[in-house]
């Protein structure tokens, strides 16, 4: 029996070591853990949103295919996310990080847990979401 597939954006965002190594390994992992790839934005240099740091960060978006559930494509990110190297997210305060891999949409679901909302909530009001997505979706 074949399984549902489930159309989701996930932003990818890095400004910790080799951010395009990052980057890379972490798009090779999404491709082997959850599914396959339909479009990817660009990457972008940006300043750090929401805190002071030194580092600029490299962000994209991209649309993948999946026949994961909202949570199980967060347990597979958070995975990742912790395979490349990621420490403990925090809840109160935004701090430099390896990789992050945040899922902005997943078809036309709207659904709030204590561990997931859908759609992020604050990916219209970040423009290294907001521009990569909108790249997408010009693109498509």
């Amino acid at each position: 029996m074949i399984k549902d597939t489930h159309t989701v954006y996930l932003a990818l965002g890095t400004n910790l070591g080799d951010k395009n190594v990052n980057l890379l390994i972490a798009i090779a992992k999404i491709a082997e853990k959850i599914g396959i790839f339909s479009a990817v934005s660009s990457v972008y240099e940006t300043e750090a949103w929401g805190y002071s740091s030194e580092n600029t960060f490299l962000n994209m978006v991209v649309k993948v295919e999946t026949t994961l559930q909202p949570l199980e494509l967060l347990e597979v990110t958070q995975a990742i996310e912790k395979k490349i190297g990621r420490t403990e997210k925090t809840k109160t305060t935004y701090q430099d990080r390896i990789i992050d891999i945040d899922i902005l949409l997943y078809d036309d679901l709207k659904y709030q847990s204590e561990k997931l909302t859908i759609p992020h909530p604050h990916y219209r009001e970040r423009p290294f979401v907001w521009e990569p997505l909108q790249e997408i979706f010009c693109i498509l």
